[in-house]
């Protein structure tokens, strides 16, 4: 397992430097280059000149990549031109929002959805099967923004249940301390999840209710409750493990759109607002952050996936 991890290591540093690659490469192949998108289309030549030399962007691609890298290693990921900051600042401000918003999201769809594919597994082919099919399939096909503004129209315009807007403080504690208000967001970003969590713990319980273990059980006289929570469960839950780490780009792209609908004062709006901006630091230091979160993600969910089968073994 050690020597698994370290290689795993390894590999994840190599696709984080080779995301930070591709993405600086594209970043600066944009028509007019980064400074033209930086200054606007009003900017004279002379401004484009005085701005590229400030700032190195005389120099060849590879000789920035290798400079921006290195300061990137020292812990700093440059300075913000639209929001006037330093971009370690602003990821530093926005990351705790995310990992609020994207646990509470985590959490409710496995709540939710856990259950939920169980049930389908033990009803199959049964109406309330059929129903929630359904509804999983409508709700991985749904558009992030598209679910998020129905929503708001259904929940906060039509009845007033809940804020349309997210909480805003600069704080976690200010953003917890509104909690009706991280509702709407919560729910746009789980909606998904459970969708996917519900039919993959369906297919697992269907192939696990057909395994000897389950028919011991039940010929041990255990109760059919005591059988899905002691036995089924368990056992079900392994391809979600998995499953957690690979859906993480996915449901992180969705927080992307949602902070924005949402005016969510987190990484999400400010990749949004940096992109509108045309603010390469800040899109640059949110890639890096992403990367390295998404490698992380997957390698604790391969060492979860060890742990929760005594069968896997990794060399």
């Amino acid at each position: 397992m050690t020597a698994y991890i370290l290689r795993r290591l390894l590999q994840s540093i190599v696709v984080v430097f080779g995301v930070t690659i591709i993405v600086f490469v594209i970043l600066h192949l944009l028509p007019g280059g980064p400074a033209r998108a930086m200054l606007g289309p009003a900017a004279t030549l002379q401004q484009i000149h005085t701005f590229e030399v400030q700032n190195g962007y005389t120099h060849s691609l590879l000789v920035q990549y290798v400079s921006w890298i290195s300061q990137m290693l020292h812990g700093n990921l440059g300075f913000s031109y639209h929001f006037n900051q330093t971009v370690a600042s602003l990821l530093a401000a926005a990351l705790p929002k995310t990992f609020l918003l994207l646990g509470l999201a985590y959490l409710v769809a496995l709540i939710v959805g856990v259950p939920l594919g169980i049930l389908q597994a033990v009803r199959r082919n049964k109406p309330i099967d059929y129903a929630l099919t359904g509804f999983a399939f409508v709700g991985y096909s749904m558009p992030v923004f598209w679910l998020g503004i129905l929503l708001i129209i259904v929940l906060s315009v039509n009845f007033h249940i809940f804020p349309p807007e997210a909480p805003q403080g600069a704080t976690i504690g200010a953003v917890v301390s509104s909690p009706r208000a991280l509702v709407l967001p919560v729910i746009t970003l789980a909606i998904i999840n459970i969708a996917v969590f519900s039919r993959f713990v369906r297919s697992s319980a269907l192939d696990n209710l057909v395994q000897d273990y389950i028919r011991t059980a039940r010929a041990k006289g255990a109760s059919t409750r005591g059988v899905i929570v002691r036995h089924l469960l368990r056992n079900s839950l392994i391809p979600v493990i998995t499953l957690l780490g690979l859906s993480l780009p996915a449901t992180i792209s969705g927080a992307v759109i949602t902070e924005t609908i949402f005016n969510y004062q987190g990484m999400g709006l400010l990749f949004w607002t940096a992109a509108t901006a045309h603010d390469f630091p800040v899109l640059l230091g949110f890639t890096v952050v992403v990367a390295v979160g998404t490698v992380i993600g997957t390698l604790l969910a391969d060492v979860l996936y060890a742990v929760a089968d005594p069968r896997i073994r990794y060399s």
